[in-house]
């Protein structure tokens, strides 16, 4: 009679694709598609078991890369929407399989590029958006029934999400052909980034309406990506990054729960977005321990049944703040490191951070090498040809039980406090985070943590190149744009759809069906956001010594 370990083992072995190529090395020796101990160890199937079954820790698919390389996608955005498009065509050329969306601060902050208080960051940080012309623009020769896209916005992206699924109609493209993602984490904002707009409850409102919505509607797309990047680039631990993202996590389903949404008709579109740093072997148990974490906590917390939404599906950057502007082509040697660490650890989307992004927006020869340190790693090192290859080493598989009761713990304090939520509108999240900052910058001014060409051997720099250079036009293109926009659209109707948004939102109506209309109409991000603004005031953020 087989044991559960020899059952559990051949379910695998049946579900892998039969006419997959054998691996091998570069001398070519085979490689197994994966390794396991000679006998199933105590525990093994309750800690480990096997990639795409419970408890998820291997892999949530059971061969991995084997199956799919990850989405390959390079952060991207500036200036105008044409000059963003060029530098999509360039990438998607040159072998990138995804595209993310950079945003300007306005547009983030929901500010149209003739506003006042945007002078001097129109397309700065990202590009500028401010109707559905804007973003016909940015995906102007673009199929996006064949191409995932990601957006980097929060307080406007449910907005930002009605424009692109009004650009979808207007080319004849079924909503539910698209795939892609918007990160619409508010949470993360209040603590570590500042791009809010509204208070936390009607924030959490268009959030879950946009999870509502994507549920029927958008069956290929991910409505929320819960982020812990920007938590670790502010100065969080690995711990604290996990820890802090997880809780949020569970403070979107248990809204949306309690707003009546059975959770497995969302969960399995949940996404999450990290950045990986340079402690190589943390990095990899801090997702193989997130994994298993998410997994039981759909499980048996929240009683998915559904095994898709057990998994936890993540996106990372590699880069962030480990960039230095010192010695800045060091920045490709740590940015291969980290996505080494990231593939390791099981991502399906990678972002790989260009080597002069401490300096500037990266040119675009610096962001072809950016995408070629994925595409060496994924088809040169054969790091992808064996399902979670670090599985089983003594000291991941303890550092990653380690991992996993430490932002356990961390998940349990916040609970017993009131939740994230509570915490991070008194400013516990934020003071916690601050001191860990704190710590590491006097770990690198005292010599403790060595940052190669910072604190140590650091050396006279030679030239490296030309930085990117902005173009003194985009402020007076995107202008003259949106004034074409304003002046063709039908006045009368942008009107009555911003006055039908405000009424809903006064009421307790899902949004979504009103940011479409107005997106239609023509009306722009400013206008939409200020008639929200008139219902549901400001976010106050607290003080933290």
């Amino acid at each position: 009679m087989a044991t559960p370990f020899e059952e559990a083992r051949a379910r695998w072995r049946a579900r892998l694709d039969a006419g997959a190529k054998p691996a091998t090395t570069h001398a070519g020796l085979p490689l197994e598609a994966l390794y396991l101990p000679e006998q199933a160890t105590a525990g093994y199937l309750e800690r480990l078991g096997f990639p795409g079954d419970f408890p998820l820790t291997r892999g949530i698919y059971p061969g991995m890369f084997k199956e799919r390389l990850w989405t390959v996608r390079q952060y991207s955005g500036f200036g105008t929407p044409e000059e963003t498009n060029a530098r999509y065509r360039f990438l998607l050329e040159h072998g990138q399989t995804g595209l993310s969306v950079a945003f300007d601060l306005p547009t983030q902050m929901g500010l149209d590029s003739d506003d006042p208080r945007a002078q001097g960051e129109v397309g700065k940080v990202g590009v500028a958006i401010d109707t559905v012309d804007d973003v016909a623009a940015v995906f102007e020769g673009i199929p996006l029934e064949k191409i995932s896209v990601s957006f980097t916005i929060n307080a406007t992206a449910a907005i930002i999400l009605a424009m692109y699924l009004v650009l979808a109609q207007e080319r004849g493209i079924a909503p539910r052909l698209l795939t892609g993602t918007i990160q619409n984490d508010i949470l993360k904002e209040y603590v570590a980034r500042g791009t809010w707009i509204f208070p936390t409850e009607p924030s959490l409102r268009m959030i879950a309406d946009t999870i509502e919505y994507a549920s029927r509607e958008l069956p290929r797309f991910n409505p929320i990506s819960i982020a812990g990047a920007h938590f670790r680039d502010a100065g969080a631990t690995a711990v604290q990054e996990a820890a802090f993202t997880l809780a949020d996590a569970i403070a979107y389903v248990e809204y949306v729960t309690g707003r009546g949404l059975p959770v497995d008709a969302f969960a399995p579109r949940l996404s999450f977005y990290f950045y990986t740093h340079s402690d190589l072997f943390e990095e990899v148990a801090k997702y193989r321990a997130m994994r298993r974490l998410w997994a039981r906590l759909m499980r048996d917390r929240f009683g998915a049944r559904d095994p898709r939404s057990w998994h936890f599906r993540f996106g990372v950057v590699c880069g962030g703040s480990t960039l230095t502007r010192p010695e800045p082509l060091n920045n490709v040697v740590r940015v291969a490191y980290q996505a080494l660490a990231s593939v390791l650890g099981g991502a399906q989307t990678i972002f790989t951070c260009a080597w002069d992004e401490a300096i500037a927006i990266p040119t675009e020869a610096s962001a072809l090498l950016a995408l070629r340190t994925q595409q060496i790693l994924a088809y040169e090192t054969n790091v992808a040809a064996v399902v979670d290859p670090l599985g089983g080493s003594y000291f991941l598989e303890d550092l990653t039980d380690r991992m996993e009761a430490a932002i356990a713990e961390k998940i349990a304090q916040i609970k017993r406090e009131g939740g994230m939520v509570t915490a991070i509108e008194a400013g516990r999240v934020q003071e916690e985070i601050a001191e860990s900052a704190y710590r590491w910058q006097q770990a690198v001014e005292h010599g403790e943590r060595r940052i190669v060409s910072v604190n140590w051997d650091r050396t006279e720099e030679a030239a490296v190149g030309e930085f990117f250079r902005e173009n003194p036009e985009t402020v007076s293109h995107q202008l003259a744009r949106l004034a074409r926009t304003k002046a063709a659209r039908d006045s009368r109707r942008v009107e009555k759809a911003l006055d039908t948004l405000g009424e809903a939102a006064a009421r307790d109506d899902n949004l979504m069906p009103y940011f479409l209309e107005a997106a239609a109409a023509r009306a722009t991000i400013g206008e939409m956001v200020a008639r929200l603004r008139q219902v549901f005031g400001e976010f106050r953020e607290p003080l933290v010594f």
